[in-house]
């Protein structure tokens, strides 16, 4: 399946690109993002980060079709700061998330992403680090895996499932995207088997969020981001679960508040780092969502450097 790059446009516009500015792409991914802001770029230069092999090889060739201005770099924007620092980068003039996983990811079944293909229990977006899915389903404890699935799935039944996980753990392996799946429907009661989607979404969604350290990842490149903006330079963040879009949310708000204590005389003439600019989060069009059902869940938040 074609990867359709979500809130293209209306990302790309909330940047303000300068012609001849910095700009980061965090998510690289299909390069739909990345390739519309190189094609605004003239002296400027795009750095674009993935972690994911196949994702770089498919959007270089896309990229070089629109500009050469750009670098890509291998690794997890956890390492912004230090991998732009290392090209001399020091301030950028904006910054693009688009959080979650590439259509590719999900729709390429050994890489363990979706509960609709059968494959081995995965879910890294870097191939080469250690943990993947299947240790965490075959060798945590059940507290661990209770809290993984209601802290990151939002799962109200976290801790039938995980009981259900250990129980048939100990006659074998739960070695497949499959098998995990029949381990999920065994623990849960009829009623929510009855009702529409699919009842392995929040647990694959929490094992992925914990293999991949999404939220930790998130928060602190954010605050890096921040710290790197030139004046006027816009950070843009497209999260599509409310954990996500909580975090982003939190920080534009410490960012862009001056805390003055309660009873001194205010003489204060300090200006807080940020300026949220959508005061609520931008929402896809009906027209994209129903063009895209993988947008209906996204959220945008844009805000801009004093």
């Amino acid at each position: 399946m074609e990867h359709i790059t979500v809130l293209l446009n209306e990302g790309v516009d909330s940047l303000n690109i300068n012609p001849d500015g910095i700009y980061v792409d965090a998510t690289l991914g299909g390069g739909g993002h990345s390739s519309l802001i190189l094609s605004k770029l003239k002296n400027g230069h795009l750095y674009s980060f993935d972690q994911d092999e196949y994702a770089i090889n498919k959007a270089k060739s896309r990229l070089d079709s629109v500009g050469s201005n750009y670098t890509i770099i291998k690794s997890n924007f956890c390492n912004l700061k230090e991998e732009l620092n290392k090209l001399g980068v020091m301030n950028i003039d904006g910054i693009i998330y688009d959080l979650g996983v590439s259509s590719f990811q999900f729709d390429d079944g050994e890489r363990g992403f979706s509960y609709n293909y059968e494959a081995r229990l995965d879910m890294r977006m870097n191939k080469e680090q250690a943990l993947s899915a299947y240790e965490i389903i075959n060798e945590y404890s059940l507290e661990e895996i209770s809290n993984i699935l209601y802290r990151y799935g939002e799962e109200d039944f976290a801790r039938k499932i995980a009981s259900e996980i250990v129980k048939e753990r100990n006659n074998k392996p739960i070695e497949t995207t499959i098998d995990l799946v029949n381990v999920i429907k065994k623990a849960l009661p009829q009623k929510i088997l009855n009702k529409k989607g699919h009842p392995a979404k929040k647990t694959f969604q929490a094992l992925r969020i914990a293999v991949n350290d999404e939220l930790r990842v998130f928060e602190k490149s954010l605050y890096d981001a921040i710290d790197m903006l030139n004046k006027n330079g816009r950070v843009v963040v497209i999260s599509f679960h409310s954990l996500e879009d909580r975090i982003c949310k939190q920080i534009f708000k410490e960012k862009s508040t001056i805390y003055i204590p309660k009873g001194l005389p205010v003489i204060n003439n300090e200006v807080a780092p940020l300026e949220i600019i959508s005061k609520k989060p931008i929402l896809p069009s009906d027209e994209e969502v129903l063009n895209n059902n993988r947008s209906h869940s996204a959220k945008m938040r844009v805000a801009k450097r004093n």
